[in-house]
């Protein structure tokens, strides 16, 4: 025989969320997306190592030939990429690998403001 529960769920509490601080700050969501793309850590080296190919590598050729840029871009740029590569072959996290990444993005943007300005 079926009987009538008069108990209320614990869903039904209403908890108080006043004193809660969202510290949402840049590298908050740099964690949180690497952390959503630990999947596709092998789709995140094929396109570090396609952008360090293609378009990193022939920039120290570029600055140093076109805008007289000391050997230190080569150094630099060269640095970049074995870390990057040593990084993703070695088995780092996903976090440092983006880490790196991006970094070198922004050292590669860098020393082409640089030498052109």
């Amino acid at each position: 025989m079926a009987t009538l529960k008069t108990i209320a769920p614990a869903t039904w509490t209403v908890e108080d969320h006043a004193d809660t601080y969202n510290n949402i700050n840049l590298w908050n969501k740099f964690t949180q997306f690497a952390d959503s793309q630990k999947n596709n850590r092998t789709l995140w080296f094929f396109i570090n190592l396609l952008v360090h190919g293609v378009f990193f590598l022939p920039v120290p050729a570029a600055l140093m030939y076109y805008f007289d840029a000391p050997i230190v871009v080569l150094a630099i740029t060269m640095g970049c990429f074995f870390t990057n590569l040593i990084a993703n072959m070695g088995g780092a996290g996903i976090r440092s690998t983006l880490l790196f990444f991006f970094a070198s993005i922004a050292i590669h943007v860098l020393m082409v403001l640089i030498a052109v300005l």
